[in-house]
């Protein structure tokens, strides 16, 4: 991985509701990290920082250095939670990095060669069904992202969970329940508004035909 995150953080002893508050009026906000056969560890973290990192994709899906009181530790963002109403990070948890255990992780997919598909060159309209997909993976493996390339994909035809290529050592968490989980994840169709419309125009061509040779039914 080309990106490293660096994420300092201070224990927290202050706990319950109205300390969180107080550590918003600080411009600091609640976290804790736990995992990897040790106890949890209450943080507090900078929250003008923090926002920063989440504007980058990666950083969901990083191996992310956690550095409390001088010590590091690898770990990565397990969940948060949000503020319903505004920008605001209320809580993070973090999960520590075991370097013999897998990670189950959520990684972004980038759709590539879309401009190449043949599908959307005969007016397909390209669709993503999923832009994410979770995977599993000791940390040494985890990607950044995975890429799927369309540009074979024909009109009217999708590619599916098991068309994606993973690197050596990650498995689609999905594929692992069975075929019947094996969703599509891209497709090309005609957009439904066009081809309604030239279904009618199939269905008046006969009588336009007729009407434009000016024939008249023969007199019995």
């Amino acid at each position: 991985m080309s990106i490293s995150f660096n994420i300092e953080a201070e224990i927290r002893t202050d706990l319950g509701k109205g300390a969180s508050r107080r550590l918003r009026h600080e411009e600091k906000f609640p976290a804790v990290v736990y995992g990897a056969g040790k106890d949890p560890v209450s943080l507090m973290l900078d929250h003008k920082k923090f926002l920063h990192n989440l504007e980058n994709e990666a950083f969901y899906s990083h191996i992310l250095t956690l550095s409390i009181a001088g010590k590091d530790e690898q770990v990565i963002l397990k969940d948060l939670q949000r503020h319903p109403a505004r920008i605001a990070i209320m809580h993070a948890d973090f999960l520590r990095v075991s370097a013999t255990e897998k990670l189950h992780l959520r990684v972004p997919l980038h759709f590539i060669n879309e401009e190449e598909c043949p599908g959307a060159k005969e007016g397909g309209l390209i669709t993503h069904s999923i832009t994410e997909i979770e995977v599993a993976c000791l940390p040494k493996d985890l990607p950044e992202y995975l890429e799927i390339d369309v540009s074979s994909l024909e009109l009217d035809h999708s590619l599916h969970m098991s068309d994606i290529i993973v690197p050596a050592g990650v498995e689609l968490v999905e594929l692992a329940h069975g075929e019947a989980h094996d969703q599509p994840v891209a497709s090309v169709h005609v957009p439904r508004g066009i081809s309604e419309e030239e279904e009618v125009e199939e269905a008046a061509a006969p009588e336009g035909e007729a009407a434009e040779d000016g024939e008249e039914p023969a007199a019995e």
